[in-house]
């Protein structure tokens, strides 16, 4: 399964989103951390790996320069704590 068959399974995670196929990867990682369930994070993890997942996390939770981000606060402090301890740090 790809990362946009997995989305498209799961249109309640993007209700606004018209067309799911134009969605990227780190969209989806967002949409699913924000407002998946476990067993859809688990789910994704399997079909993006560990460290690619967490790479996509870290690199869009990080504020631009406008200060902008678009995870919840908990999600992200959640998410930085799950992959500092089951994913590398590169």
């Amino acid at each position: 399964m790809t990362i946009n068959q997995f989305i498209e399974k799961r249109p309640y995670l993007v209700w606004y989103v018209k067309d799911l196929s134009k969605l990227d990867e780190a969209s989806i990682v967002e949409h699913v951390l924000n407002y998946g369930n476990w067993d859809d994070v688990q789910e994704m993890i399997k079909i993006l790996g560990m460290q690619k997942t967490a790479e996509i996390f870290r690199e869009k939770s990080t504020p631009d320069k406008f200060g902008r981000q678009n995870y919840d606060p908990q999600v992200k402090n959640y998410f930085q704590l799950y992959f500092d301890k089951y994913a590398y740090h590169a």
